[in-house]
């Protein structure tokens, strides 16, 4: 079932949404050879808390850890390790969510560890392409199945593999809900987007074939080839105003700009 949100609840998710964007702030900047992925993860919690959230991660379906910390040819699901230290030419994903009066936030970004070779650079910048290309050619009355053609018409050409079963998701007060957004695309199937749904977008990009395991400890998922993958997300609704990135600090208008679109505001979702 596909959960609607009114404006003043939509306002809520956005305050959600702020402390994930604000953690990965955090985070994104902890980055450098000789950092633990663990020591990010005790980070990501003191961010959230102090925030007076919740980590949304910690706990859930007895998930160890506060943020997901996905290194190099991790795709998704890497749980932060004491022993699992990051070396100059690394890529961490890193997956976060917290849950702020009831609500849900949940965002992700790749960062480059020091100096990565230019075909990794690449990935990431097409991998967060694709995602807010999405957001800038979002309409209401879409499918979810033109959402997942917009990431392949970025990816696909830049010779990216996509993974396939995992994907974006609706978010509200519980992280995971329908429908699922997966990152391609043939013909307009899938539920409409309507005004008061709120979808986490997550392309999930490899450098080769996109085929996945999943290792012994049940969570982390890699690429089968063991070639490098990079993980965007980010949560979004589409009002009749345009799109309002709720994890974005502020609120995608920046990127989203380079589009030539305007960010639905606070202020327009506020207004009767």
């Amino acid at each position: 079932m596909i959960q609607l949100k009114s404006p003043e609840q939509l306002q809520s998710m956005r305050r959600a949404g702020l402390v994930v964007g604000e953690t990965l702030q955090t985070l994104r900047a902890a980055v450098a050879p000789g950092v633990t992925t663990e020591e990010l993860d005790d980070l990501a919690r003191q961010c959230i808390e102090d925030a007076g959230a919740t980590p949304s991660f910690l706990g859930y379906h007895g998930y160890p850890k506060t943020i997901c910390a996905s290194v190099n040819e991790e795709i998704v699901h890497g749980i932060p390790r004491p022993d699992k230290r990051l070396a100059d030419g690394d890529i961490i994903s890193i997956d976060c969510g917290a849950i702020l009066d009831g609500w849900h936030g949940d965002s992700a970004i790749t960062v480059a560890v020091g100096e990565i070779d230019p075909v990794l650079k690449e990935l990431l910048s097409i991998t967060e392409e694709s995602m807010w290309a999405v957001f800038a050619q979002a309409r209401l009355g879409m499918r979810m199945r033109d959402l997942g053609a917009i990431v392949e018409r970025v990816a696909t050409p830049a010779g990216f593999g996509i993974v396939d079963h995992y994907g974006g998701h609706g978010i509200g007060t519980e992280m995971h809900q329908d429908p699922h957004v997966l990152n391609h695309g043939r013909g307009s199937r899938g539920p409409k987007l309507v005004e008061g749904m709120a979808l986490a977008i997550e392309p999930m990009l490899t450098v080769g074939d996109p085929e996945t395991l999943e290792l012994p400890d049940g969570w982390t998922v890699i690429t089968a080839d063991r070639s490098y993958a990079a993980h965007f997300e980010h949560t979004f609704t589409m009002t009749a105003d345009g799109p309002w990135v709720l994890t974005a600090l502020d609120g995608g208008a920046a990127k989203l700009a380079e589009y030539g679109v305007t960010v639905a505001t606070s202020e327009n979702l506020a207004r009767p």
